[in-house]
């Protein structure tokens, strides 16, 4: 029984997500047609208006849905989850690439920080405040916070406000957290990454966007330094350092 985990907690709006991806991948819903209105999809999936609102909100932020005032919501014609899955491929393709991976994330993670400082709103910040918190109490009782690290990271993606960058971020979600485990299961990690989303989060309240990218840039060091240590261990100390 100490083998078993809890269950992963999904909210009710993600579930309408990927019941409306679901619907779309299956061709039940096409580029140009226009989806119900909040009442109609709130019956249809037994769930609140506020429920469907957010996975609106949501779909509309990967590009997979587009909102055109006085007259509806409609399935993307372009969809940018179309034009960003060839390049997830490639990377997610590349399984021994750490090296490629955090240049990738060198890249995109601090641009990320930047632009969240200049456009994340009040209820965003606090909503990363509270998962923050979450991770804290979840490390005191000896927990790797993986989860609570990995929606910190969603959120702050999410409030930068690019469709382009949260949709890479999307596709490779499960890619960056394994080298986000992989970092949280050495001692002293846990706490180190509590330390940094402060940083990151501390310069986003004041809008300082240099601050929050270059605080992104240093936590990213501190995971790629953490990984790159436990290589040369596994390796047996024979890799040579450049």
């Amino acid at each position: 029984m100490a083998l078993l985990k809890p269950a992963k907690k999904v909210r009710v709006y993600e579930e309408v997500v990927a019941k409306i991806k679901e619907m779309i991948d299956k061709g039940r819903l096409k580029s140009g047609d226009q989806l119900p209105v909040e009442r109609e999809l709130a019956e249809v999936f037994r769930v609140s208006r506020s429920s469907v609102r957010e996975a609106i909100r949501s779909l509309e932020s990967q590009g997979l849905l587009e909102s055109r005032q006085g007259d509806g919501t409609y399935i993307a014609r372009h969809p940018v989850e179309l034009l960003v899955n060839p390049l997830a491929s490639v990377i997610c393709s590349q399984k021994d690439g750490q090296e490629e991976l955090f240049e990738m994330r060198r890249l995109i993670e601090p641009q990320l920080a930047f632009l969240a400082a200049e456009r994340a709103t009040d209820e965003e910040i606090v909503q990363m405040e509270k998962t923050l918190s979450l991770q804290k109490q979840q490390v005191l009782r000896g927990e790797s916070g993986a989860e609570a690290d990995k929606q910190f990271h969603y959120l702050l993606a999410n409030a930068a406000r690019n469709r382009f960058l949260l949709q890479i971020v999307d596709s490779n979600m499960g890619f960056f957290m394994e080298s986000r485990d992989n970092f949280l299961q050495v001692e002293g990690r846990p706490k180190k990454s509590v330390q940094r989303h402060r940083e990151l989060l501390d310069a986003i309240e004041v809008r300082d966007s240099e601050g929050a990218a270059q605080a992104m840039r240093e936590h990213l060091l501190d995971i790629e330094n953490s990984l790159f240590e436990i290589a040369v261990e596994k390796a047996g100390g024979n890799k040579q350092v450049s």
